[in-house]
């Protein structure tokens, strides 16, 4: 009697790749580095001339299965609740980025990708939690297209990558592990160490530690043992499984361009909403 054949195993998916976008960090770098171009209408455009150059640039580089934006609320965010002065001093952005700014989600609906954004939450936040829930999925290849090397610290292995713009709105360069590493002389885990210790004048956070020293240190102790957690990594929010839902709503044609509100429900820390 014949053995039966064995059935054969499933072929792998290939992966799966999704580009998150830090919208104002994108925008900011094409207010500043292009020049004050106008509609025929006399209206600022180098903002979204710029956010369309890294739109196409990300489609023909990545050739992306999804593209998600985050999207910055002109509201105070639990950061201003635990630090006073935190962006204290900044300046007024350019009233002609500002409306720029409010326009780019013209320019996203137009290219069918969807905005998310959450109340007291900035939109790095918005990318953390999302680079870490899709990330479980191990087909996913996350790709973080951002100006702000804080994100940095979510790189992970080659799983996790953020592209972000080197000079201009053009050269770019993408950041996995190994090349975190060969930035820093220490990996992504340690990159919030780093921020946390040497501060932010941008965002008027005060440093511990003066630049090199710093270095010196976490160079050094990162092979024996971590640092006291000085940083603060990104915060999560609070999205249940909308992360994983997003990804197979997209491509819905509803889900173009649609804004996502992300809220969790009220007397919960955020640790216990992401650990839900």
């Amino acid at each position: 009697m014949a053995k039966p054949k064995k059935a054969a195993e499933p072929a792998e998916l290939p992966p799966r790749y999704i580009v998150l976008i830090d919208s104002h960090a994108i925008l900011h770098r094409g207010y500043h580095a292009l020049p004050n171009f106008t509609s025929s209408k006399g209206e600022p455009t180098g903002a979204l001339y710029g956010l369309c150059l890294m739109l196409l640039s990300i489609a023909k580089e990545w050739n992306p299965d999804h593209v998600i934006a985050a999207f910055d609320l002109p509201k105070p965010t639990y950061r201003h609740e635990a630090y006073e002065n935190y962006k204290a001093g900044r300046q007024k952005s350019d009233e002609a980025l500002s409306r720029q700014i409010s326009k780019a989600r013209d320019v996203f609906k137009a290219f069918g990708i969807p905005v998310l954004e959450a109340a007291g939450f900035e939109a790095d936040d918005v990318l953390g939690t999302l680079a870490d829930q899709l990330s479980a999925d191990p087909r996913n290849r996350i790709v973080i297209a951002s100006g702000d090397m804080d994100t940095l610290q979510l790189v992970t292995g080659d799983q996790v990558r953020v592209y972000t713009l080197k000079k201009g709105v053009k050269d770019t360069v993408t950041y996995d592990e190994a090349a975190v590493r060969e930035r820093y002389g220490f990996g992504p885990e340690m990159v919030a160490d780093y921020k946390g210790l040497r501060g932010d004048p941008s965002d008027n956070i005060i440093g511990v530690l003066h630049a090199k020293n710093l270095f010196a240190s976490l160079q050094a102790f990162a092979p024996v043992m971590p640092l006291a957690r000085a940083g603060t990594r990104f915060q999560p929010v609070f999205v249940g499984d909308v992360a994983r839902a997003i990804v197979h709503a997209l491509d819905r044609p509803e889900a173009a361009g649609r804004t996502w509100e992300l809220a969790g429900p009220e007397g919960r820390t955020l640790g216990d909403l992401v650990r839900a």
